[in-house]
Formats: C-alpha cells, sequence, structure tokens
C-alpha cells in the first residue's frame, strides 16, 4: 500500500470510496496485508480479525454500491476499518486484557463504544496490544511482544494503550480506540505522534463499570477531525454505566480568542526532555490572538492518592487464584491495594474532591490549560517506566507522567495533539485540559495546534524500515 493510502483520514477514505476509485474490500485487504509485513515487529495487535473484517468490508461494499452518496446516511464510519483496545470486549473476537489467565476469553457482546461503531459501518481490524488490565503506561504482557514505537522500534510505543497508538501511526488502520485510565491514551499518543483524547469522564460509557471512576473511553487517530468523529459515535449512555448519563449538549466551543494557561513545571524525577517544541506551540496560539499565561502548576501532589484507587481496584480485579500468572510487577501493586483499608480510600477519594476542587478554581480564570503530555522522551520498548531509579518501586510505576492522571481524577477532558519532534527526532506531544463537558472546546483548540504544526509531512514509515 503507497503512504497517500496508508494515511488517509475518514474524508479521504469516503472521498475514494464514492468516486469508485477504491474499494472497502480492496482497502480492507491491503491493509490486513500491511499488519501482516509490519506487525512481527511492531507488536500493535494481539489478535487480528482479518475473516470478519473481510466480511464487515463486503457488507459496506455492498451498500456503497447500491446506494451511493446514500450509504453514509447514519454510517459515518461505513467502510472504516480501524482497532479496539484489547481492554475493550468485542464480540466473537477474544479480549484477552493483556493476561494469560483471559488468553482465551471470546466475549459473547461488544461493548457498547464498539457495538455503536460497527453500526456506523466500521471495519474492525482486530485487537490492539496493551499492558495486563491496562496498569502501566509501557504496553508490556506476557502474552506476546510489546507493542514497539514505529518511529524507533528499540522504543516504546508508551501505554497502556500502546498498541493502538502504535497501530495509528504506522497507518494500520484509519484509527482505534483506547482507554484512559491515568493517561494510557495520551502517552502513547505522544510517543507515537498521533492524537489522542480522553473524553469528559462518562462521556463514552465504560462497560463494565470500573468502580474507581478513573477510567475513560477515547479515540486514537492522526487527525483531529477523525478523534472528533469516532467521539460522536461512541459518546452517549448506556443504563449499564452509571456515570454515563451525561447532559445531551455540550457548551459552545465559540471562535473568539481564549484564556490559555501554559504550565510547563509538572516534571518528575529523571526528566530530561525539555519542552521547546510544546511551548513553541503555545506560542503560537498566542500569536494567534489567544491570551497565554505562564502559572505554577494549580495542584499539589495527588500521586499518593491515585496510588491507592489504583491499587485497590487492581485488587478487587484480581482473584488470589491467577497470581501465578500475573505479571510480577502488576502484582506487586495488585498486593499493595489488597492491604488497604475503607479508611485510606475514603482518605483518597477526600485527596480526590481537593484536586477537582483547584482545577475547577483554575478553570475559572482560564478556559484552556495546556502542558507537555509527558517530561520523557520514549523509554526502551521492553520497560514499563523510564530507566531511572525512582521507578523501580513498582508503586512509582505512573509517577513519571505527573501531567496525565490528575485529568483523570477530576474527570476532565484531556487531548495529546503532536507538537512536533523532541531532540532525539521522536514525536512530542502537547496536552490541552478544559472543564468538565468542554469537550468540544479541548477538540477546537486541538485543531489550532495541528494546523500550525506541519507535523503530518512526515510519518514513521518515512524513511525507516519498520520491518
Amino acid at each position: 500500500m503507497d503512504d497517500a493510502l496508508r494515511y488517509l483520514d475518514t474524508a479521504g477514505l469516503r472521498r475514494l470510496y464514492a468516486a469508485r476509485q477504491l474499494s472497502p474490500v480492496e482497502f480492507t485487504e491491503d491493509t490486513l496485508a500491511l499488519i501482516a509485513d509490519l506487525d512481527p515487529a511492531l507488536g500493535a495487535f494481539v489478535t487480528v480479525a482479518a475473516d470478519r473484517a473481510l466480511a464487515e468490508a463486503a457488507r459496506a461494499e455492498e451498500r456503497v454500491l447500491r446506494l451511493g452518496e446514500a450509504a453514509w446516511e447514519g454510517r459515518p464510519l461505513l467502510g472504516v476499518p480501524l482497532s479496539v483496545k484489547d481492554l475493550t470486549a468485542t464480540e466473537g473476537i477474544r479480549t484477552t486484557r493483556g493476561s494469560l489467565a483471559l488468553r482465551d476469553a471470546v466475549p459473547g457482546q461488544d461493548a457498547p463504544a464498539v457495538a455503536r461503531l460497527r453500526r456506523a459501518g466500521a471495519v474492525v481490524l482486530g485487537k490492539t496490544t496493551t499492558s495486563e488490565g491496562g496498569w502501566s503506561a509501557g504496553t508490556v504482557n506476557r502474552l506476546g511482544p510489546a507493542a514497539a514505537n514505529p518511529w524507533d522500534l528499540s522504543r516504546s510505543a508508551g501505554g497502556s494503550s500502546g498498541g493502538a497508538g502504535a497501530a495509528v501511526a504506522a497507518g494500520l488502520g484509519i484509527a482505534g480506540t483506547g482507554t484512559d485510565g491515568a493517561g494510557s491514551i495520551r502517552i502513547p499518543a505522544s510517543f507515537c505522534g498521533v492524537v489522542g483524547f480522553k473524553p469528559t469522564h462518562g462521556r463514552v460509557p465504560y462497560v463494565p463499570h470500573c468502580p474507581d471512576r478513573l477510567a475513560h473511553l477515547g479515540p486514537l487517530a492522526r487527525t483531529v477531525d477523525d478523534a472528533e468523529l469516532l467521539l460522536r459515535v461512541m459518546a452517549g449512555p448506556d443504563a449499564r454505566d452509571p456515570d454515563s448519563l451525561l447532559p445531551p449538549h455540550d457548551p459552545p466551543a465559540g471562535d473568539g480568542p481564549l484564556r490559555i494557561a501554559w504550565i510547563e513545571g509538572l516534571t518528575a524525577p529523571g526528566s530530561t526532555g525539555p519542552a521547546d517544541r510544546q511551548r513553541a506551540a503555545v506560542e503560537r496560539l498566542a500569536a494567534a490572538g489567544h491570551h497565554v499565561e505562564e502559572i505554577p502548576p494549580p495542584f499539589g501532589d495527588a500521586y499518593p492518592a491515585l496510588v491507592t484507587l489504583l491499587a485497590a481496584t487492581e485488587a478487587a480485579a484480581s482473584p488470589a487464584a491467577d497470581d501465578a500468572l500475573a505479571d510480577p510487577a502488576r502484582l506487586a501493586v495488585v498486593r499493595h491495594g489488597r492491604t488497604l483499608s475503607a479508611v485510606q480510600l475514603v482518605r483518597a477519594e477526600a485527596e480526590r474532591a481537593e484536586l477537582t476542587g483547584k482545577l475547577a478554581s483554575c478553570l475559572e480564570r482560564f478556559d484552556v490549560l495546556a502542558m507537555p503530555t509527558v517530561p520523557v522522551p520514549p523509554f526502551a520498548v521492553d520497560a514499563w517506566h523510564p530507566d531511572a531509579p525512582a521507578y523501580d518501586d513498582p508503586l512509582a510505576w505512573l509517577s513519571w507522567a505527573p501531567a496525565a492522571f490528575p485529568f483523570n481524577m477530576a474527570g476532565l477532558p484531556a487531548v495529546s495533539v503532536p507538537a512536533g519532534f523532541g531532540p532525539e527526532g521522536l514525536p512530542v506531544g502537547l496536552q490541552l485540559a478544559a472543564a468538565r463537558h468542554h469537550d468540544a472546546l479541548v477538540l477546537r483548540v486541538a485543531k489550532e495546534v495541528e494546523r500550525a504544526n506541519p507535523w503530518r509531512d512526515a510519518h514513521p514509515g518515512k524513511d525507516r524500515d519498520l520491518t
């Protein structure tokens, strides 16, 4: 498949389909061939559902041939190949959650988001690699190879939606779904040079319901428009997720100047990556007429509370009978969770409420918060944290990404959008966040960053051997 097709967006693909210059079956076959060629080195997919994908593509093709332009009415993703993270249930396609204990599990029902994607005409290529249970922000598990970064196969794609980030960056599908409990969409988006959007908590139903109320389901794509399209398809209430009953309308994004806070001070031990590229992206927003002000981080260290919330959830989801099959590093987190008391959980929830209040106060002064998505470049492909002694303790497993998890704790919408390339020639992401339900505002600013940064002129297949 040539690069013009491999890196298409949904709008371009639809134009080719409508003009009968490309068919859904042809494009799906070519994408599956590309996966077969590249994925042994990339490790983006844990399961490829080739036969089912081709059957879905054939149904899309029949509809296009029969109805022409009318084929897309009610089906905005008709014939669009995409991937689903292996934490999210897919009827008839195994969902391992990155776990040896579930390596043969095949759900009998799609998760609500997947069912909506299928109804919109999407072609599900297969399931993308995740860390076990999505526990870490490096996509390493015991089922197969780690998800490698398409820009440098010796580096991590990030995690835990690393397979999705790698697949989208490498052109293995138009887009993908991810989940994000503490940065797991935005970290791989930053590492891999794609767009990763964590919507307002509950905007996309999360089934089965996550008791810590940290997990979000959202899109990864090569353009903000495609991320927004997937979000529109997946969003909406579902009775199985009690947090998903949200107001039906977003506040308008508007088109006037915005008050943007630039926060560079969210760093971690071992941070090595300067924020020059992200700062330059924000300066372009200022040049476009927005009011930009640099501020210190508007909250304190919320990491201990996050550890309590996540470790308790990991323990609740992990029967002792599965300990022998568990990832050893994750098992240390699970065992810590088993020692926690109800009092400790309540205190962690109180700290979460305090953090939420501080962010709410900050967002009364500013419309959007901007900062580097992560303070470090991609680490080694087979690691789940940067190579620094500070992270050798499994309970420090996410402390290296202090800009990511606070927006999970507060349930706010946040996106990582490519801002160029760092000193090592690898992508860097700019994170944008806004108040609850202001998803459209976050995406509006992300599109402005995207237009001002010609990052799409390069791609990981250019002058690189991904095999």
